[in-house]
């Protein structure tokens, strides 16, 4: 299957270098799409339509705004779409002024797809064409964990997983920063939190996701974990994630 990118950011980076294989390319920004193609092989065209032209499925990585702006070039000539557009639903993707006449999906993908490690959410729809279909679905999951929910859940899943990268990121810099302040090295620091943290993902994924059993398994009853959660939480460290995914979905709205 040739993969078309249209749009050339991070996102557009990150899908590519998961999947490994030569992109057809346009962005405004020219730059970015020679820079994406020099890397991962492949060809900068001149536009939308030759994007669409080219590829059996396009990639829409494009600003949701630019939706209708892209369409305009690309919908007569394109095969097969693929949206990884935040707060844009399958049935502004279907429509007339977007892409009416053919095979239309809506995913979004969070950055460690770009170490075949991502969450990708995929919204419910109706069968298309088959063999497209399960292409498409396939060629997604080959870049992590590919989870199918309905489309009007797309932004809340969003809210969870698109924008956690930064969520981690964050509290790992905080976790690193903590040890700093009481003297340890920030490069030990940063080795022992990260390793943790993906230790700990893996150590949920196989015990199906109970994060209740992991915690009460580290914590023995007024001990040193359970002193430092309960430090978390009088810090409001549920409030405060409640509050992002609010003001995520707000920001969609």
């Amino acid at each position: 299957m040739n993969i078309g990118l249209i749009g050339a950011g991070n996102m557009a980076h990150a899908l590519a270098r998961g999947w490994g294989r030569p992109v057809i390319c346009f962005d405004p920004i020219a730059e970015r799409a020679r820079a994406l193609v020099a890397e991962l092989g492949g060809e900068v065209v001149a536009g939308n339509a030759d994007v669409a032209r080219a590829a059996d499925l396009v990639v829409l990585c494009h600003k949701p705004a630019q939706l209708h702006e892209v369409a305009r070039e690309a919908k007569t000539q394109a095969k097969a779409v693929a949206s990884i557009l935040a707060g844009v639903s399958l049935a502004q993707l279907h429509a007339d002024s977007a892409y009416p006449d053919c095979p239309v999906y809506r995913f979004i993908p969070s950055l460690p797809v770009e170490v075949r490690q991502g969450a990708v959410v995929q919204a419910e729809g109706p069968p298309q064409e088959p063999a497209t279909d399960r292409a498409v679905g396939e060629l997604f999951a080959e870049l992590g964990t590919l989870v199918l929910v309905p489309d009007d859940l797309v932004d809340v899943a969003t809210g969870l997983m698109s924008c956690a990268p930064a969520y981690v990121a964050l509290v790992a810099e905080a976790q690193i920063d903590a040890g700093v302040r009481r003297g340890l090295p920030a490069a030990q620091g940063a080795e022992l939190v990260v390793q943790t943290l993906a230790g700990t993902a893996e150590l949920l994924r196989k015990r199906g996701y109970d994060t209740l059993a992991i915690r009460r398994e580290v914590s023995s009853p007024g001990g040193i974990t359970a002193k430092g959660l309960a430090a978390l939480e009088r810090g409001g460290l549920r409030a405060a994630f409640s509050d992002a995914l609010d003001a995520v979905l707000g920001a969609q709205q």
